[in-house]
């Protein structure tokens, strides 16, 4: 059930041209669906513009293939994140159409062409080195299926920061911007330094022993001197783009 479907099926109602009780027989249920082992929430894509994400890791395989196949029936676009190879394999058996980014680990099943672009800016997505990149495409298949026009600027960290300086420009024409850095993540605090944009910082696991698998790139951009900064969670690039698209379609 769309948002444009309901109003459709209130309109017919209210105009006499559906009774009450086929329309109620329509709704019944429409909202979330028992899979004994999950508890589909059909009606996030009436609250939030978007179905509910399923999120891979932790699951079976037979629990991943069973939540796609009842989505996809009430769903045109559905997203999955951190999804292995080999479960990506039977998936593309059961949906010949799914698109898998192998360093994002997302899947994209979409019955549409292609994606309704609903904002008029766009996110720009920078890591600090090509190590980060995972989350930063996994942010971009996110933002992107969200509807969001998304710009990438990969590998631009701080040991050779006349990278990103040479790139201003596109900072200025982006409306929101998504860091990502590992190993010290000082890099949101610089590039807060120098943009005016909102931004969201995510530091990344990659890193040598004392990085703590992320914890003391998160720290640093918790501590960052810049203002106007909001940090995810450690890898969590899936977190950004939502939040960054939200930012991006405001009014």
């Amino acid at each position: 059930m769309t948002p444009n479907r309901l109003k459709k099926l209130l309109s017919q109602v209210k105009n006499g041209a559906l009774p009450v009780e086929e329309a109620y027989g329509r709704l019944k249920g429409f909202s979330q669906e028992e899979l004994g082992f999950a508890t589909l929430d059909h009606h996030r894509h009436i609250r939030q513009g978007f179905p509910e994400v399923i999120f891979c890791l932790g699951k079976t395989d037979r629990q991943i293939l069973t939540l796609l196949t009842h989505s996809a029936k009430r769903h045109p676009r559905i997203l999955a994140t951190r999804v292995k190879p080999e479960t990506f394999q039977l998936i593309s058996t059961e949906f010949p159409s799914a698109r898998y980014n192998e360093l994002g680990k997302t899947v994209v099943i979409s019955r549409a062409d292609k994606n309704k672009i609903k904002s008029k800016g766009a996110i720009l997505i920078i890591t600090a080195g090509t190590s980060d990149i995972y989350i930063g495409e996994e942010a971009r298949e996110t933002a992107t299926i969200l509807g969001s026009r998304v710009e990438t600027l990969y590998d631009v960290g701080v040991a050779g920061i006349h990278r990103i300086l040479d790139k201003k420009s596109l900072m200025d024409q982006a409306r929101v911007l998504i860091v990502i850095a590992g190993m010290d993540g000082v890099l949101p605090s610089v590039i807060g330094g120098l943009s005016d944009k909102p931004l969201i910082a995510v530091p990344s696991s990659q890193g040598y022993g004392a990085s703590l698998n992320g914890l003391a790139p998160l720290l640093t951009m918790l501590n960052a001197c810049a203002a106007g900064i909001g940090v995810m969670n450690i890898d969590n690039g899936f977190g950004a783009a939502v939040l960054a698209h939200r930012i991006n379609t405001l009014k």
